[in-house]
């Protein structure tokens, strides 16, 4: 236990983000209300034994004795009483996920000393009805509907629409009431004894860790025990923002969140407390309207955000109270921004020389980039809103309203584009969010409890559209004329604040100056290169504008699914023999030409790694299933045509028939049912038990040698053109599902026979590398062998991670696999996060064989793990050439790849 004038600021893992940041801003000079913080080590002992260690209370006496002789009031007593806060504070920021109790301390004794101390019987009782109220939920387990009840019904008797309205007489009679509640719902009365409502807040501060919202939010955001493990409990003297008008209390940004811009940004109110602000329950009004309500107060304020911003060299988000006139600062931490704001700060931020270039870098985390992939609304199909609240966090959305957390969590998981739709949003709805699309609140400002977690997750949020009736009991909103049902379509504007009827198309959005600014010394640091996954010349080219250094990666199997070549692959399937297989080929070698030449030329001069083809032939084919289904059809329809001619001869044959009809024969159904029963014998004879073990990849290119002559003919064509028209092209042949290196000596025969030919025909060297995919074991253990057949090696990480956990991913993530993460068996869904462990060692062993045989051996990845942060951290250390990744995560990716060599 440390106060705040002795703890160590640095250190979060045991007193918490927050209570490590009290400590450090004490010790800086600025302006904190004294106190103390319990440290997450007492946390985790009171969750391990269900009781509070030994010996803390009598310490927690001690301290408090400390802030009554610091302070000059008295705890629990006297006419001028000490009331403090209780507030979680985990070493990560987690805003919202836990518990804070506000003015303990109060009871009927002390209520008076405050009555008389402050002269303000108003005050007093808004105090004591929010403690108990506050106290009653989190200390004692009452949901906030008993209290609600109350309070509202004096409310709606006394006719105000606003808590200020209320006079003290009004407050103490809902205080009585809330006293009331504790009594009926507990069977005992609210606590007297202030030390036993400490213990006790104490105590549910620290269950708190434990508590749903704050498990669902870690799950979500990867918090690992590592990383933070236990809530530390904070106990600062109170100081009031609703003592009057010359009072305040608000949050702030030291620059705005949602743009980056240098500037003073957030919300305040005069006359409340904090939870008013974060709370949503009153709309706050913007700082910048303190400039001329507040103006020495303000003039505070933008010091105060200066200090912070210069010594924590970070963008800070920071809760002040105003006292009488007195600013004080109750927290600051790191402030969660979306990711154009992240990197538009991280520039500038190096700019005005307040960070070095290699922090700017770090402090992005790389998978923040993807939102700035997120579409944004198209101005043509904009329509006029129903609706304007505050833009709380950009981004454009559209779903089905859901007006509670549970069933946006049911219907989002069941694949459901959904929007939750609340009057304001509370830390238990924090479910809802991860299954929404946006979040739309008729209550609450930019620094509610819906923004600032919205803003994290990177999803559109509009508050505090006052505009907007929500009635949760019978499913519907009112807007004006118009009443949004449950399940009605909406579409949010988190930039602009506005809410439509209806679906609006959306456009993705375009690179900033700023990121590409950051991306580019990225590049310039980084020892990987980032190369994409992309297989046609459309994919190509979006992976180049992501600034893709090549494409690792190019699933030929991909080209043949396309409407104008599937009929002549599946022809090339169901030939008896080599002659009609090698016709339908010859048809396919001008398509395939085509394709790699328009590759190529996208991505000249950077290197473009194509696999051969790697499927079993099956997959080109319909199911068994539907071939029957098929059949049965056509047979059936061979009847209706036979009948049609029965008809028509029996008919005056002056009658007309539609055109279509007029075509028919039964020859054409005889010739389609003939075509499909041959696909049925076929798929019957290529059936296989394991299909993804068995006749695919390599062994289909042995088996059927003119497939991958077709194919690496195509290839080799398309450079030879490419190199004629002046075009500078790097093609790599990669062979799939290698295990021995006579299988490599075999696709190696072919390719030289085809290069002498085209030498032969040009006069011009063709230059091209030759490699192998690195995806089972076998090859893991033989590279040494296999290196010295190839100059290149890709790591098929999704095969090589089903041979290692003997996993089928689909079955693996469709049935068990999310029950082995969240039961802790695996820490990672493997197919996402590359495992070190088993797959990594296999990489390692391979790396090593490798180059000791051929040093200059480029190696890279090209699994889905290769745009995992996480997984090009290991490929950096372990000494990889590249990672390829879908275009999507190349600008994630280039960033990882810097932060890799950054760290080290």
């Amino acid at each position: 236990m440390y106060s705040f004038a002795d703890g160590d600021g640095k250190n979060k893992g045991l007193l918490g983000g927050k209570g490590a940041n009290l400590c450090e801003m004490t010790q800086i000079g600025v302006n904190v209300p004294p106190g103390f913080v319990i440290t997450t080590e007492a946390c985790l002992a009171y969750l391990d034994g269900n009781s509070l260690p030994d010996s803390l209370l009598a310490d927690v006496k001690s301290q408090m004795a400390q802030l009554e002789t610091a302070t000059g009031k008295t705890f629990g007593q006297g006419p001028d009483p000490l009331l403090v806060s209780v507030r979680s504070g985990s070493a990560m920021s987690m805003p919202g996920m836990m518990d804070t109790i506000l003015n303990l301390g109060l009871n009927e004794d002390t209520l008076q000393g405050l009555i008389s101390q402050t002269g303000d019987e108003r005050f007093a009782y808004d105090a004591y009805r929010r403690f108990i109220q506050l106290f009653g939920k989190i200390a004692l387990g009452i949901d906030d509907e008993y209290f609600d009840e109350h309070f509202d019904a004096v409310k709606k008797r006394v006719g105000v629409k606003v808590d200020v309205a209320l006079e003290a007489a009004h407050l103490k009679e809902i205080s009585d009431k809330f006293l009331d509640v504790v009594s009926r719902q507990t069977g005992k009365d609210f606590p007297q004894d202030v030390m036993q409502q400490l213990q006790l807040a104490i105590e549910a501060v620290f269950r708190s860790w434990g508590g749903r919202r704050a498990v669902d939010y870690r799950r979500e955001f990867n918090i690992t025990p590592d990383m933070a493990n236990g809530t530390a409990v904070n106990i600062c003297t109170m100081v009031f923002g609703n003592m009057g008008d010359d009072c305040a209390t608000g949050v702030g940004f030291t620059r705005n969140p949602g743009t980056g811009e240098n500037e003073m940004y957030g919300e305040y109110l005069t006359n409340a407390q904090g939870e008013d602000v974060v709370a949503g329950i009153r709309t706050p009004k913007s700082l910048h309207d303190m400039e001329a309500e507040m103006p020495e107060q303000f003039r505070q304020l933008v010091a105060l955000s200066n200090t912070l911003e210069q010594h924590y060299q970070e963008v800070q988000d920071y809760e002040f109270t105003i006292e009488k006139g007195t600013l004080y600062c109750l927290q600051t931490r790191n402030g969660k921004m979306n990711a154009a704001a992240t990197v538009k700060t991280s520039v500038e931020m190096f700019k005005e020389q307040l960070i070095t270039r290699d922090q700017a870098l770090l402090r992005v985390p790389p998978e923040l980039l993807e939102q700035l992939l997120h579409p944004c609304l198209d101005a043509s199909g904009v329509m006029e809103p129903i609706a304007l609240g505050l833009p709380a966090s950009p981004g454009a959305a559209s779903g089905k309203c859901v007006f509670d957390a549970d069933l946006a969590e049911k219907l989002g998981n069941d694949g459901e584009a959904i929007i939750l739709v609340r009057e304001e949003t509370r830390p238990e709805d924090i479910h809802g969010f991860f299954a929404a699309q946006g979040i739309l609140t008729s209550r609450g400002g930019k620094t509610s409890h819906a923004a600032v977690v919205a803003r994290g997750m990177g999803k559109p949020c509009v508050a505090g559209a006052e505009g907007i009736v929500v009635d949760v009991a019978l499913r519907q909103a009112h807007v004006g004329e118009h009443i949004i049902h449950e399940g009605d379509v909406i579409t949010l504007n988190g930039a602009t604040g506005e809410v439509y009827l209806g679906a609006i198309p959306t456009i993705p959005a375009n690179f900033s100056r700023e990121l590409v600014e950051l991306l580019g010394w990225a590049d310039a640091t980084a020892d990987l290169q980032v190369m994409a996954n992309a297989d046609t010349p459309d994919a190509a080219r979006k992976a180049h504008e992501y600034g893709a250094m090549g494409i690792g990666l190019c699933r030929t199997e991909r080209m043949f699914n396309a409407s104008d070549r599937l009929p002549i692959v599946i022809d090339m399937i169901l030939a008896d023999n080599e002659a009609d297989r090698k016709a339908a080929l010859a048809r396919l070698l001008p398509i395939q030409r085509d394709d790699f030449v328009q590759l190529f030329t996208v991505m000249a001069p950077n290197p473009v790694t194509v696999r051969l083809l790697d499927p079993p032939m099956h997959e080109f084919l319909p199911t068994e299933h539907d071939l029957l289904e098929q059949i049965r059809t056509l047979h059936l329809y061979r009847d209706v045509v036979r009948g049609r001619q029965t008809a028509l001869a029996t008919l005056d044959h002056s009658v007309q028939l539609p055109e279509a009809l007029a075509e028919l024969s039964e020859e054409h159904i005889d010739d389609a049912l003939t075509r499909k029963e041959c696909m049925l014998r076929k798929v019957r004879e290529l059936q296989e038990v394991n299909p993804m073990l068995g006749h695919r990849g390599v062994r289909l290119g042995i088996t059927y040698p003119e497939i991958y002559a077709m194919q690496i003919q195509a290839i080799l064509e398309a450079a030879a053109q490419c190199a004629a028209d002046g075009i500078s092209v790097r093609p790599e042949i990669m062979v799939p599902q290698v295990v021995t290196a006579q299988e490599l000596v075999h696709v190696r025969r072919i390719i030289d026979g085809i290069v002498a030919g085209l030498e032969q025909a040009s006069g011009n060297k063709l230059d091209f590398k030759f490699g192998t995919m690195i995806e089972t074991v076998r090859s893991c253990a033989r590279a040494w062998h296999l290196a010295d057949c190839v100059e290149f090696f890709s790591f098929g990480t999704n095969d090589l991670t089903q041979a290692v956990f003997s996993f089928s991913r689909e079955d693996a993530e469709n049935k068990f696999l999310p029950l082995y993460n969240e039961m802790g068996v695996l820490r990672d869904n493997p197919f996402e996060v590359l495992d070190r462990k088993g797959v990594g060692q296999l990489i390692k062993m391979a790396v090593k064989g490798g180059r000791e045989q051929r040093a200059d051996l480029k190696i890279g990845i090209c699994g889905e793990q290769g745009g995992h942060p996480d997984s090009i951290q290991f490929c950096h250390d372990v000494g990889l050439d590249y990672v390829s990744c879908s275009a999507p995560r190349v600008p994630v990716a280039r960033l990882a790849a810097a932060q890799a060599k950054l760290k080290g």
